[in-house]
């Protein structure tokens, strides 16, 4: 089983600065890698508190030099808001960067506060994300190519710094749409799916809207790898178990705000967080995510693998105004208890990695 961290740099109030968030989200990037992490993970989002990673390609490339191992992913680049010359040309420079460690995470976007700001329309994503997916892998493989879409128009074009992977970085695919979700199963791609804060049902209907998808494609799920995005915190402190929820409840108030078309703010900048409608307390998160004691954390772990039957599992570690020395006090727990107990009850074989030392 791979693990991975997924950062949303998140800015909850003016008592972090963007440098600091930020700063917060390279330390917890290398210091995953210390921890034997797989992967880390960076998110795309704009011009608000919600998330400050407007680039995960620049996060990756800026990663890849203070990293020499761990996998650096885009979780996800929003297509649509790509110039598509420019956004080809920077995968391949970035694969080249990380030395051949880009795991390129595509999607389509949900936000329309973010696409009218790019002069797009949200209800174009989709088919212009269809686009993308007939030419990122003609570009990245071809020494030439050229498209000619409704929406992406591009004259015969070659890239010049050339991916270091052969034969390209793998791609997941993020997407809500069944036919986006069957179309990557038949081409080979990876799928990266969530539940939210969803509990063992919520997770059980999500394995089978994807064997639905498997069997309409026409394969085996097992061919397709799946990235799980998780919550999961472990704590003997009830205060530490509340105060990561209650971030985790923070980011999903801005993003379904976002989703809604509902966001306010009192500065143009900050938005304010707005109970959802129907929300659940800290206490039915607790009961639904992995979280609790270290055993806990393990046992439900192995419970939601067990039901979903993911390849890798990227743990939310960057949410709200978490406190970043307990973040990473976190992350050195699950690389030298949590993980390895998982990995050896599915029977793989693992090594924990040198105790890391904070500054």
């Amino acid at each position: 089983m791979e693990f991975g961290v997924f950062t949303l740099a998140q800015q909850r109030s003016y008592n972090q600065s963007s440098q600091e968030v930020i700063a917060n989200t390279v330390e917890q990037t290398v210091l995953a890698e210390q921890a034997g992490f797989d992967a880390a993970w960076s998110a795309e989002h704009h011009f608000n508190n919600y998330s400050l990673s407007p680039s995960p390609l620049m996060t990756v490339a800026h990663c890849a030099g203070k990293t020499s191992k761990i996998r650096l992913g885009t979780a996800v680049c929003i297509l649509p808001l790509y110039h598509p010359a420019r956004f080809l040309a920077e995968v391949g420079y970035v694969d080249t960067v990380s030395n051949g460690r880009l795991e390129l995470g595509i999607g389509s976007g949900y936000q329309q506060f973010e696409f009218e700001r790019f002069g797009t329309s949200l209800a174009d994503a989709g088919p212009m994300f269809q686009e993308y997916l007939d030419v990122i892998p003609m570009a990245l493989t071809q020494q030439s190519f050229e498209y000619h879409g409704k929406y992406l128009d591009i004259p015969p074009s070659s890239i010049s710094v050339r991916c270091v992977q052969d034969p390209m970085p793998p791609i997941w695919v993020t997407t809500g749409n069944p036919k986006v979700r069957e179309r990557a199963m038949k081409e080979g791609h990876n799928l990266f799916v969530t539940v939210l804060h969803g509990d063992l049902d919520a997770i059980q209907g999500l394995r089978t809207k994807l064997e639905e998808s498997a069997s309409e494609a026409g394969t085996d799920i097992a061919d397709t790898k799946l990235g799980f995005l998780r919550c999961g915190f472990a704590s003997d402190n009830k205060a530490e178990i509340e105060s990561y929820l209650d971030s985790a409840r923070f980011a999903r108030r801005l993003s379904e705000s976002l989703k809604d078309r509902r966001q306010q703010t009192d500065d143009g900048y900050l938005m304010q967080e707005v109970p959802l409608n129907r929300e659940m307390s800290l206490d039915e998160m607790a009961a639904n995510l992995p979280v609790g004691s270290v055993n806990q954390v393990i046992d439900r772990m192995l419970a939601e693998i067990e039901i979903l039957k993911p390849h890798h599992i990227a743990l939310q570690t960057q949410l709200g105004d978490f406190d970043q020395k307990t973040m990473l006090k976190q992350i050195e727990l699950w690389g030298d208890k949590i993980i390895p107990a998982i990995n050896k009850a599915l029977g793989q074989d693992t090594v924990a990695p040198a105790k890391v030392v904070n500054g």
